[in-house]
């Protein structure tokens, strides 16, 4: 009763259904992909020229049924992530749902419709079809930076972004209570703390901003464990996964948390005004290949009816 209790109370939060819903969405799509995969094994690590004589090329081959399922179910998913931008432009819209969590749906569909494609096409890329491919994928690529980058970008519950002085007055609260604690010396927190200087930032090339933001993110999680190891005695280290998991001690996890909160939000500060840059031309750039890849899709479907392929 306690379990399906506090499920029922997960499910009553929007916040519950909407990853519920998100994860049902990735699982649809990984038994879809997953089981394609399985049973055309055999077919698709074949070299092209030997696939006629495989028992499943007439249903995997493009016009084949199971190859235009996939490829219309690819193409649904892909028109699907449209709906974003319109919910961003449509008053109608705009009331359902976080803008967050439209993305999020976004996000699944734009990375699932790529690999359906690629199935579909049973991975050979030539003439039109090659070209809408790489297009797409070349759209797939960019929406994943795009993602990054809005993460870059603190906000609050509502969605607004936050402003430069919001984020040093939260940078500056974290910072004081860090200092109030005794669990974890300033020494050892130092590294965790140590981010670039915004000045430094500013006099970086686009590229080179970029890259060491991400390595900021990518190395946060192992400080984080160091710390959490050195403040764990003999097996505690072990049972965490050597730092890497959350220990037992609420007392250093607070402490902990303090930490990395503010070691993301500095390097936000830092980054803010390189992500803003090149978000905005980063939108440049996503939408022609995105709108491009929707119109060779339409003379590709077009093509296909026309030929007698559906």
């Amino acid at each position: 009763m306690t379990v399906t209790g506090t499920f029922s109370d997960y499910l009553l939060k929007p916040a519950g259904r909407h990853r519920l819903s998100v994860w049902l969405l990735i699982a649809l799509y990984a038994a879809i992909l997953g089981w394609t995969l399985v049973h055309g094994f055999s077919y698709y690590r074949l070299p092209l020229e030997e696939r006629a004589y495989h028992p499943l090329n007439r249903e995997l081959r493009p016009s084949g049924p199971t190859g235009i399922r996939l490829g219309l179910l690819g193409v649904a998913s892909f028109l699907g992530i449209f709906l974003y931008a319109i919910r961003k432009r449509s008053k109608a819209l705009s009331k359902i749902g976080k803008t967050k969590n439209w993305l999020d749906l976004h996000v699944v569909m734009g990375i699932s419709a790529p690999i359906l494609i690629t199935f579909h096409a049973g991975f050979r890329m030539r003439g039109l079809a090659g070209t809408s491919y790489w297009i797409m994928m070349a759209v797939a690529l960019s929406g994943i930076v795009g993602r990054y980058l809005y993460s870059q970008i603190p906000r609050r519950i509502n969605a607004a972004e936050l402003s430069l002085q919001e984020m040093q007055t939260l940078t500056d609260d974290i910072t004081g209570q860090l200092q109030k604690q005794s669990l974890v010396s300033p020494e050892e927190l130092q590294p965790l703390l140590a981010v670039p200087s915004k000045e430094k930032v500013e006099g970086m090339s686009v590229v080179l901003a970029l890259l060491l933001m991400a390595w900021c993110d990518i190395k946060r999680p192992f400080l984080v464990a160091r710390i959490r190891r050195r403040a764990l005695a003999g097996a505690g280290g072990a049972t965490t996964l050597w730092g890497l998991l959350a220990s037992e001690e609420p007392g250093l996890e607070k402490v902990i948390d303090l930490a990395r909160r503010r070691s993301w939000m500095s390097t936000k500060i830092s980054f803010l005004s390189k992500t803003h840059q090149v978000f905005h031309l980063w939108h440049v750039v996503h939408r022609p290949f995105s709108y491009s890849f929707a119109i060779l899709v339409c003379v590709h479907v077009f093509v296909a009816v026309l030929m007698g392929y559906f």
